[in-house]
């Protein structure tokens, strides 16, 4: 993929063909997402290094921006990614270096 996506357009057309997977879904991520024993900016850091291993750039678009606007810093974030590069070898460190990268760059972070 080569274009940067509007999460937040294509999710408000996925909740209006089926709102109550959607509903579901904001209920699951308000929760998960929600300051307790991880502050939200780990969490955050989490999710950019799940979505390196699951290598999901829709995901990436959204948390790598997010994780920033929370505090985290560029390197804070390639090292979120360099965890995920650990447990997923190879494939990661592709994902990583290009998508990573380039949404950092491209935010200026």
């Amino acid at each position: 993929m080569n274009q940067r996506v509007d999460m937040q357009e294509r999710l408000a057309a996925l909740e209006r063909e089926m709102p109550d997977v959607t509903k579901a879904l904001t209920q699951l991520h308000d929760e998960a997402a929600k300051e307790g024993a991880l502050d939200t900016k780990t969490k955050e850091l989490i999710l950019v290094a799940i979505a390196v291993a699951l290598k999901c750039e829709y995901c990436l678009w959204n948390h790598v921006p997010m994780a920033a606007k929370l505090g985290a810093t560029r390197q804070e974030i390639l090292e979120a990614t360099g965890a995920a590069i650990l447990m997923s070898g190879g494939p990661g460190a592709a994902y990583g270096s290009v998508v990573v990268l380039r949404i950092l760059d491209e935010l200026g972070i």
